[in-house]
């Protein structure tokens, strides 16, 4: 069905862009948590973060302004967003202030502590990663600990050896932080180069050492990256620079963003001919399946292991409700329709 044309000056279509977004949310009821400068806001499971009248998808990688925001969530066409934006559908709607893009600080690394013992004990005992692993990476400089806030600080530096991305992860045992650096260039996020063909792709870089940790064998020939989040730059750039991988493994987590992400990143490889196939934990991520193994690695401290009933539970859930394992078409599908499923 048409929408009726509506006639908008040009100071209209600018006064409705600038629509405080956080403000629309707050006057319909919707639940907003705020993180640093910004607003987190849920579609269904997936993050928007809103600031003043910009927003941006974590998950799709798109964003925009107010009148973006309308078309995308409340399913309206451009005159519709507009009309809806200039208060004419009842109510009064803020106005942002103009958001001052403030230039970017320059990247650097969190200071270092003058030991390791903090990050030594979080990854060997509480996650399970194997030590030889472990050191590899902490000889080429790519593990550290920061002085600051003791975090296991993962490093991923550019073809010039230069560091230019910084991902933190708490080591506290209460701790759940984890984040990247200011101004970090995601095309840089840790990673390790191979001398073959294949290309592994992983959401955290502890998942990264926890798969490699798993499979071993000639696990130093292979190329390996944490994006640090559900994106693909490290993918692309990492091919850029390394033209002999022809083959990519996509590894995201076993939930809904990251089989989300499996799929889009998975899309773009076959429209351009790109060898690749979904592997797929048989827990939440691979550093579950790394600790549900804890049996067969001995320096596993047993109570960082999952207990046997809550190893069974998962496999059930596994079972009935995950992702082909090892899918190896373009498009990877549920076995599950499920949506009363839960996990965790």
């Amino acid at each position: 069905m048409s929408t009726e044309y509506i006639h908008f000056t040009e100071e209209q279509k600018q006064q409705a862009r600038q629509t405080d977004i956080v403000a629309l949310l707050q006057s319909r009821g919707e639940h907003l948590k705020r993180s640093g400068k910004e607003y987190v806001w849920r579609d269904g499971s997936e993050k928007v973060t809103v600031r003043g009248n910009l927003w941006f998808h974590q998950y799709e990688r798109i964003g925009g302004d107010a009148v973006d925001f309308v078309r995308r969530f409340y399913n309206m066409d451009f005159p519709q967003a507009v009309n809806f934006l200039l208060g004419n559908n009842g109510g009064i709607i803020q106005r942002a202030e103009p958001v001052k893009r403030e230039p970017p600080k320059p990247f650097t690394l969190p200071p270092k502590n003058d030991n390791m013992r903090r990050v030594y004990a979080y990854l060997l005992n509480r996650r399970g990663i194997d030590r030889e692993v472990l050191s590899a990476f902490v000889h080429k400089g790519m593990i550290y600990e920061s002085a600051d806030y003791h975090n296991a600080v993962f490093v991923g530096y550019d073809e010039h050896g230069i560091a230019r991305h910084a991902h933190k992860r708490g080591t506290g045992s209460e701790s759940t932080y984890k984040g990247n650096a200011e101004s970090c260039d995601p095309r840089y996020s840790f990673h390790w180069t191979g001398t073959d063909n294949t290309l592994y792709l992983f959401e955290a870089p502890i998942d990264m050492l926890s798969f490699i940790s798993l499979h071993k064998e000639n696990w130093r020939s292979h190329s390996y990256a944490a994006a640090c989040c559900v994106g693909d730059q490290v993918l692309w750039q990492m091919m850029k620079e390394n033209p002999t991988i022809d083959t990519v493994c996509l590894c995201m987590d076993n939930d809904a963003a990251g089989q989300a992400a499996n799929k889009r990143i998975s899309d773009k490889l076959f429209i351009r001919g790109i060898k690749h196939e979904i592997l797929v934990p048989e827990f939440k991520d691979w550093n579950e399946d790394r600790l549900a193994a804890g049996g067969n690695a001995p320096h596993i401290r047993a109570e960082f292991s999952l207990p046997q009933e809550e190893i069974a539970r998962r496999k059930k859930y596994a079972k009935h409700c995950s992702f082909s394992h090892r899918c190896r078409s373009h498009v990877c599908r549920p076995r599950c329709d499920n949506t009363d499923c839960s996990y965790l």
